[in-house]
C-alpha cells in the first residue's frame, strides 16, 4: 500500500449543536458497553460525522488522539478490545492501514467504510486537476490507497455530505429505535455542508490565480471541486526536502501563475514549505487538511477550520 505520512432548517441545526466534539472521547474506558450507541471512529473527520449524526444517542470514541498524525497510527491491544465492544466502527479504508486491519479482524456487527459511500478518485502523481493539463514529476504523488485512489474526500463538502448521508442510513439501520433523530441530524449536517460548498464556490469564483502550492497533495478534491490547481511540493514524505529540480520547477510556475503563498499544515513539519518559500521568495500560510483538531488549529471544529481554509485560499489566490 502506498500511503503517505505527513480528510436543513435553522431550528434543526441548532438542535444538532454543530460545535466541537466535546462528547468525543479518546479514552477506551468510555468506548463500549454504555447505554448509548457506541461508535469507534478512526480519526477526526469520521468522529465528527458520528458525533453530529449520533447526537445525544451516540457515544463516540476516536482511535486517533488529538494532534496525532493519523497515518502513523498503530492499534494497541486496548484499542482492539475497544473495537470489539463497540456497536459500530466508522473508518475510511485506505487512509490508515492499521485501522483497516483491526476493523477487518473484529467481530463488530456494523462496519461503516466511508470510502464506499462516495466516489473516490485517482488524482494521479501530480497536483494538476484541470482537464488536459499534464501531471508533473513523480515527486508530487497524491496520497493514495491500494487502488490508487485519493482518500481526502472530507475536504470536499459535497463528497463529505454524501458520506454523511450514508453514515446516517447506517446508524438508522443499526439503531432503529433512534432512526428518526439520526435522519433529522443527518439532514441538518448535510444542509450545513451544502452551505459551506456555496461559500467556497462563491468565494473562489473570481481569483487572480487558480494555482496553489501545498506541502503534500491532500487537497485534490477541493481543487477539483472549485476549479483550482494544486501543486504538491514533496514526494511520499511531506517532511522530506524537495529536490533542486522540483524547487526550480515550482519557482518558474510561481512566476508564471502568480503564486504568492506556499501552504503547510498543522500536524507535520513546516520545514519543506519554508524551504521553498525562502528559495522562491514566497509567503507561507496554513492550509489545514483537518485530520485532527488541536490548540493550534484555526477553529474548534470542521466547519470553522474549513472557513479558515477558505479565507487563506482567498488571500493567497487574490480573490476579487
Amino acid at each position: 500500500m502506498n500511503v503517505r505520512r505527513r480528510l436543513i432548517p435553522a431550528a434543526a441545526a441548532t438542535a444538532l449543536g454543530l460545535g466541537a466534539l466535546t462528547a468525543c472521547s479518546s479514552d477506551s474506558a468510555a468506548s463500549g458497553n454504555t447505554d448509548k450507541f457506541d461508535v469507534v471512529a478512526s480519526f477526526y473527520p469520521m468522529a465528527f460525522l458520528a458525533e453530529q449524526i449520533g447526537g445525544d444517542h451516540a457515544n463516540v470514541t476516536s482511535l486517533t488522539e488529538p494532534g496525532q498524525e493519523p497515518h502513523d497510527l498503530e492499534i494497541s491491544t486496548k484499542q482492539r478490545a475497544q473495537l470489539e465492544e463497540a456497536d459500530a466502527a466508522l473508518y475510511l479504508k485506505g487512509l490508515q492501514p492499521a485501522v483497516d486491519e483491526a476493523v477487518g479482524q473484529t467481530g463488530i456487527k456494523t462496519k461503516i467504510d466511508a470510502a464506499t459511500l462516495t466516489h473516490l478518485e485517482d488524482h494521479g502523481t501530480g497536483g494538476h486537476t484541470h482537464e488536459g493539463e499534464e501531471a508533473h514529476s513523480e515527486e508530487s504523488h497524491s496520497e493514495e490507497d491500494e487502488h490508487g485512489r485519493d482518500p481526502h474526500v472530507w475536504l470536499d463538502p459535497v463528497k463529505y455530505a454524501e458520506i454523511a448521508q450514508g453514515v446516517g442510513k447506517a446508524f438508522e439501520k443499526a439503531d432503529p429505535d433512534h432512526a428518526a433523530d439520526y435522519k433529522k441530524n443527518t439532514e441538518a449536517l448535510v444542509t450545513k455542508l451544502n452551505a459551506l460548498d456555496g461559500d467556497f464556490e462563491n468565494g473562489l469564483k473570481n481569483t487572480k490565480s487558480k494555482v496553489f502550492f501545498t506541502n503534500h497533495a491532500a487537497f485534490g478534491y477541493l481543487a477539483e471541486r472549485y476549479g483550482l490547481t494544486q501543486e504538491a511540493i514533496s514526494g511520499i514524505d511531506p517532511e522530506s526536502e524537495p529536490s533542486g529540480a522540483r524547487v526550480r520547477e515550482l519557482q518558474q510556475e510561481a512566476k508564471a501563475d502568480g503564486v504568492t503563498t506556499v501552504f503547510y499544515e498543522t500536524l507535520v513539519s513546516d520545514k519543506t514549505a519554508k524551504t521553498l518559500a525562502r528559495d522562491a521568495n514566497l509567503k507561507t500560510d496554513v492550509l489545514d487538511p483537518i485530520e485532527g483538531i488541536t490548540d493550534t488549529s484555526r477553529g474548534d471544529d470542521y466547519f470553522q477550520v474549513m472557513e479558515a481554509n477558505l479565507k487563506a485560499l482567498q488571500t493567497a489566490l487574490g480573490a476579487k
